[in-house]
């Protein structure tokens, strides 16, 4: 599906929004569920990525696929590692194959886990047996993905011994380890996280607990975009969030504020205003505690005629696609003057965006999201629309709410 992009008639945009559950907590909380099942979960993200994970999770043997979602790929290694009895080969997509998996596989075979590789060493399609694991100890290199950290630390409470994580070197991504524990606390299971060491108890059965998950900030944040490129007095209003959130994206808004957008908060609802056209000429933000939303702020930069350099960008090239060499393409297409070397992106000032450019999307949902919001600016074409039902299913319908003209071609 191919679709137009046209700008609004009116750009100073005031609407309300309901985004749907966040996909990561979604998919942290099912596993909860699925080690202790009278936990009850609200507000569910209708996302793909929490579609399969929900479908993987009842599988006890055969072939668990699990397409594109890299998140369930990783959680349900361990899980199933981790399930005595089960027997299941774990593929995905031929991309989701060319994403490493080895660090996990190690890690797991470390507690004594059964994982062998279908293929390629160090990739999926793996051959999971499940077993009672009793090893309690091990370590791990801190810069990876924080879903492998997150993954043992979701099985932990249901080891016999429970987990001693070590984190060796500099870590990335603390805001999503923080959410997993969180969650965990939330359930009363006994964790700590010192320095580099996390620890987490064993325990055999939780509470009734009711986990209530909060929308999607990686989905709020192409409306922080939208709402920067918008005249000032746009004003859009996006439920259901907390101000207190465990969500390393919701760090939109604090970062938005450079580009004249402010939040409050009221009634777990969230308020975009853009206040101000006043802004800075070049921004440098380290992204490494939330590199989901590199690829809306590059766009957003692009659409202001700002220029941006952006750091802690190192987990982007095993994305759903290379999230580096993708934004450079795009923003190159759209005449931008674009850097990018393994872990960063430059970006120069432009004020003149190409017209009626036809993004490539790279089998990625946030390819397709980031760049819509440039139809503040210019008609713009984005190539397999639809690729955006592996987060956020209703993401057209809502920028057609919000008066941007969306246009099947």
């Amino acid at each position: 599906m191919r679709l137009q992009l046209t700008i609004p008639h009116d750009k100073t945009i005031k609407k309300s929004i309901q985004i749907t559950g966040s996909k990561s907590e979604t998919n942290r909380s099912l596993l909860l569920q699925a080690l202790f099942p009278n936990l009850k979960i609200e507000n569910l993200s209708n996302s793909d990525d929490g579609e399969v994970m929900q479908q993987g999770l009842k599988k006890t043997s055969g072939e668990v696929d699990i397409h594109h979602a890299g998140t369930a790929m990783r959680f349900l290694t361990g899980y199933f590692a981790s399930q005595e009895g089960k027997e299941v080969i774990l593929t995905g997509s031929q991309r989701m194959q060319e994403r490493p998996i080895k660090i996990l596989v190690e890690a797991l075979r470390e507690l004594g886990a059964d994982i062998e590789y279908v293929a390629n060493e160090g990739y999926p399609p793996i051959k999971i047996k499940g077993k009672k694991l009793t090893k309690s100890k091990v370590s791990l290199p801190a810069n990876i993905s924080s879903q492998y950290i997150s993954s043992l630390l979701l099985i932990a409470p249901s080891l016999e011994n429970g987990l001693e994580l070590e984190l060796v070197g500099k870590i990335t991504s603390v805001p999503y380890i923080k959410m997993t524990l969180a969650l965990l606390e939330q359930i009363g299971v006994g964790t700590s996280f010192e320095g580099n060491h996390i620890k987490v108890n064993p325990k055999e059965s939780v509470d009734d607990t009711t986990l209530v998950v909060e929308s999607d900030w990686s989905s709020a944040s192409y409306f922080y975009s939208i709402a920067a490129l918008s005249n000032v007095g746009a004003e859009i209003q996006l439920s259901s969030y907390k101000s207190n959130s465990l969500q390393g994206d919701s760090v939109m808004a604090k970062i938005y504020e450079d580009f004249g957008v402010t939040t409050s908060f009221s009634d777990n609802t969230i308020t975009l205003t853009k206040v101000s056209d006043d802004i800075a000429s070049h921004v440098e933000y380290d992204l490494s505690n939330a590199p989901d939303t590199a690829q809306t702020i590059a766009v957003t930069c692009l659409g202001l005629g700002i220029g941006g350099h952006l750091t802690g960008l190192h987990t982007l090239p095993i994305k759903e696609t290379d999230r580096l060499a993708a934004l450079k393409t795009e923003l190159t297409k759209l005449g931008a003057q674009v850097e990018i070397d393994a872990e960063s992106l430059t970006l120069q000032p432009t004020t003149d965006i190409k017209p009626n450019i036809a993004i490539d999307t790279y089998n990625d949902h946030r390819m397709a999201m980031a760049f819509a919001p440039l139809a503040l600016c210019t008609t713009i074409l984005v190539n397999d629309a639809g690729v955006v039902s592996k987060s956020y299913p209703d993401f057209w319908e809502d920028l057609t709410a919000l008066g941007i003209g969306v246009q099947e071609v």
